[in-house]
């Protein structure tokens, strides 16, 4: 009965569903998953790159992460040209911002006038969702440090501490019971590393299958940083989620 309602994105089924977003959300979840957790003093940020073949030349820049302004970065979930898009439409919009208010752009207006975006791609015809999930973080004079998850619909929320694409659900389980109020900065660290390595489909966690992101304030200025290979297998090693190189062989 459903096959009528599938291939149109702007018509309801009977039961008031619409498949092509709900399709599209399936598509996110086989994508590699990524896990953002809100810090007292920082948003930690990590996400599963997927080795599709080891002829592939990894890229020296992030895939998972990008950073949107200086005061919001984010992770993504899906099809990575799909996220392109957005990702330029959104900072475009935090340019034009600043460039109108000479002050940065509030981190939930910004989600809010990106998913204003994705929500139109599933009311007209002739146009398919964007098969993409977003975890932003950020930090704004109004309320601090900030954590938004967004998905195909265009819905979006603050969370705490929330997971994206594969094994999302069983991440999230276990972040419910992990997370804890006033967490630092670093201990929002292992627990991201904690929970990518439980639910991750290989075995072993390595600096080779992750990308790690923080954002933060310094010396009054908000701060985006990366870590390299070298720093992530030292946080590996500190989170007992893996052995020094003299003692794996």
């Amino acid at each position: 009965m459903s096959r009528r309602y599938d291939s149109r994105t702007t018509i309801f089924s009977p039961e008031g569903r619409l498949y092509q977003v709900e399709y599209a959300m399936e598509a996110i979840g086989n994508a590699g998953s990524a896990i953002g957790v809100l810090s007292k003093d920082g948003v930690v940020l990590v996400g599963e790159k997927k080795v599709t073949s080891k002829l592939l030349q990894t890229s020296s820049s992030t895939e998972k992460m990008y950073k949107i302004d200086d005061h919001v970065a984010c992770v993504v979930a899906g099809i990575m040209s799909d996220a392109n898009i957005l990702i330029n439409t959104a900072r475009v919009q935090a340019q034009r911002y600043t460039f109108a208010y000479q002050e940065p752009m509030p981190v939930e207006q910004l989600v809010q006038s990106l998913c204003d975006t994705k929500q139109g791609y599933t009311q007209f015809g002739g146009l398919r969702p964007f098969g993409v999930s977003f975890l932003f973080a950020g930090w704004d004079k109004n309320y601090g440090f900030q954590l938004y998850m967004s998905d195909p619909s265009g819905n979006y929320g603050g969370w705490k501490a929330a997971a994206i694409g594969a094994n999302n659900q069983a991440a999230q389980s276990i972040l419910k019971q992990e997370y804890k109020d006033e967490l630092s900065r670093e201990e929002a660290v292992d627990l991201v590393l904690k929970v990518l390595s439980k639910t991750m489909d290989s075995t072993s966690l390595t600096s080779e299958k992750l990308e790690l992101a923080e954002v933060f304030v310094s010396n009054g200025k908000v701060k985006y940083q990366v870590h390299s290979p070298d720093s992530l297998d030292k946080l590996l090693i500190k989170s007992g989620l893996t052995q020094p190189a003299a003692e794996a062989s």
